[in-house]
């Protein structure tokens, strides 16, 4: 049985497989899109009975048996390479059942049997080869543990519990010890320094001591990966490893880039390809191109064109995009762009239908005259690709560009990158566009200014250690994360779509004075959404107002408002007043997983008044 977007598998059962063995069936449903966000290439998945790590490309059906996406601007900056769905499920009897391979990992398991040991509870650990039919101990289940370790890198791997028991003690017979481990809890709480890892042999430590990875407890990273197969491993990784819940958030984060799709312009030639794209996308030669004119009478309103015009035109729609060329720029043009009224200058079957709202219809408070322009974009397309992953730190994102750092060292997705998973969702989205002359006269206010030096150097601490190589994204960035913040919480309250269903595109552009941000929402598995968003843009002003007074005034407030973006113990070092209690969102819904963000660049705050862009009346 197949769930929508996901694959169902029985139990293991025989003999167990070799070491790092591929489960015949994986016992879950996953989505399609959780595929490439949430459980891609390299993430650990917890199923009812397994624990497994999802295969990279090697293990998924070969591109010509999944469905190919088209986007041309996010294929170009990927170098060309093509962007292809997750597998479908079968939609009847007879249909061919596409999978997605899967390791069991971690290969270390604790026996369920609650026995009394020298002072608590007492398990055995062992490893997977020593399991009857893969599932049991001596007749006893078994579940697999909860700890692994892993590097910056993406490496996993299992502890080495042999080598730690007897790491650093005097008794037992040394890291050769063959004899029973066990995991023994001192409590009830399941701290690490309530965990005791001990041989029968008389050795015996603690797990707390695996956590201070700065003194090496685990040994050098191994480099393996198990998701590219049970034995693959990179050699010369110098990182230290960490110990990990498998269950923790750091332990994957997937370097996901995201485009709006956007009406194609250029010569009629080129559009007429672009009409007939899904028959011309796997044409390699002009020559194929002719015989393809001689079989589809489809292809007839060509026209004159010659097979090399044409073939030409088909290399430029998937040629590597130009340097220096930004992911949001473009969509910046088109939003700006938009036409006054519904947007009924585009055809039907684009993927991008947007228009400007008249000024009359949604100004009418002078508190919100610094909002320049509202954009209703009732119909838009996102398509989202997995680029690979690391652990332990998650990849740092420029939000003036949307891209991810190039310095970062990311875990491959395949042995030999070839295409790229991806999924499309489609919905609808408000822009805000905020005015050119309000940004530069609030720009130009001391305490902005002075602001804007604590947030500037506050972000230097950050950079240094996330090791990003991009610039601060300036004060104008920082307002309008924190108002989209803000806005999606007082939107989410009325548009009929709750607030982890709502997300944010933030457009910086200084050098030609534009500013603003799309708040949208979109899913994967319809073709549309019902126009609940959209039709708040009319009354966008009393949700901007209802948003500032909210704000004003943290739960958290005075520590909220008073907090200093420099200071050491708490190393956020990328907040002004910020929270959870303000305006911290879901992740799902923030591009820069809550970074860059103060209420005090939006409104007035305690201790701070005149660093807002909008006064004490808002």
């Amino acid at each position: 049985m197949t769930g929508r977007g996901g694959r169902r598998a029985s139990k293991a059962s025989g003999s167990p497989p070799p070491t790092g063995a591929r489960l015949p069936r994986p016992p879950a449903v996953i989505r399609r899109s959780q595929a490439v966000r949430t459980w891609g290439p390299g993430a650990l998945l917890d199923l009812p009975t397994q624990s497994a790590i999802m295969g990279g490309l090697d293990g998924w059906p070969t591109p010509d048996r999944l469905d190919r996406i088209d986007e041309p601007r996010l294929s170009q900056f990927l170098k060309g390479l093509p962007l292809y769905a997750p597998p479908r499920p079968p939609e009847r009897d007879g249909d061919p059942k596409l999978g997605i391979g899967a390791f069991r990992f971690p290969e270390w398991f604790v026996v369920q049997e609650p026995s009394e040991g020298q002072s608590g509870l007492s398990r055995r650990l062992v490893p997977r080869v020593s399991l009857e039919n893969g599932t049991r101990f001596e007749g006893i289940p078994v579940v697999a543990t909860r700890f692994v370790m892993a590097c910056p890198r993406g490496h996993i791997d299992d502890v080495p519990w042999r080598r730690f028991a007897h790491g650093g003690t005097a008794a037992g017979a040394g890291p050769t010890c063959g004899r029973q481990l066990s995991l023994d809890e001192e409590g009830t709480g399941g701290d690490l320094s309530e965990l005791v890892v001990r041989c029968e042999c008389g050795a015996h430590r603690r797990l707390i001591e695996a956590s201070r990875w700065a003194e090496r407890p685990l040994g050098p990273c191994t480099g393996r990966r198990p998701w590219l197969g049970g034995a693959d491993r990179e050699a010369g990784c110098t990182e230290l490893t960490r110990l990990t819940n498998r269950f923790a958030s750091n332990v994957y984060f997937p370097q996901v880039l995201s485009v709006l799709s956007l009406p194609q312009d250029g010569s009629p030639l080129a559009q007429r390809v672009r009409s007939h794209w899904e028959v011309l996308k796997k044409v390699t030669s002009a020559d194929q191109v002719g015989m393809l004119r001689g079989l589809v009478d489809a292809l007839a309103d060509l026209g004159a064109a010659t097979d090399a015009e044409i073939f030409e035109e088909i290399q430029l729609a998937i040629a590597p995009a130009p340097s220096g060329t930004s992911l949001k720029h473009t969509e910046l043009d088109a939003l700006v762009g938009a036409p006054v009224g519904s947007g009924d200058g585009y055809p039907g079957e684009q993927p991008f239908l947007a228009g400007r709202l008249p000024r009359d219809e949604w100004h009418r408070d002078a508190r919100c005259d610094a909002i320049e322009a509202v954009v209703q974009v009732h119909r838009l397309r996102e398509v989202m690709a997995i680029t690979g992953f690391t652990r332990i730190d998650a990849p740092t994102i420029d939000p003036t560009t949307g891209e991810y750092d190039e310095s970062a060292t990311l875990a491959p997705i395949a042995a030999n990158v070839t295409w790229y998973p991806a999924v499309e969702s489609r919905g609808e989205g408000i822009f805000v566009q905020l005015s050119a002359t309000a940004i530069a006269a609030w720009l130009a206010r001391p305490a902005v200014t002075a602001r804007l030096k604590a947030l500037h150097g506050a972000f230097e601490r950050w950079r240094a250690d996330r090791k990003a190589t991009w610039d601060f994204p300036g004060g104008p960035y920082v307002l309008l994360h924190t108002l989209s913040h803000l806005l999606m919480q007082s939107l989410a309250m009325r548009c009929g779509y709750p607030s982890s269903s709502l997300k944010e595109r933030v457009y910086v552009d200084a050098e030609r004075g534009r500013y603003g941000f799309l708040v949208y929402t979109s899913t994967a598995d319809v073709d549309g959404t019902l126009g609940g968003l959209v039709a708040q843009a009319s009354d966008i002003e009393a949700h901007v107002l209802a948003a500032l007074a909210e704000g004003r005034l943290c739960s958290n407030d005075p520590t909220c408002a008073l907090h200093d973006p420099s200071a050491s113990l708490e190393r956020r070092f990328t907040h002004g007043a910020a929270c959870h209690g303000c305006t911290l969102v879901g992740e799902v819904s923030c591009e820069t997983r809550n970074e860059f963000l103060d209420r005090a660049l939006v409104m007035p705050v305690i201790g701070l008044r005149d660093a807002a862009l909008f006064g004490v009346g808002g």
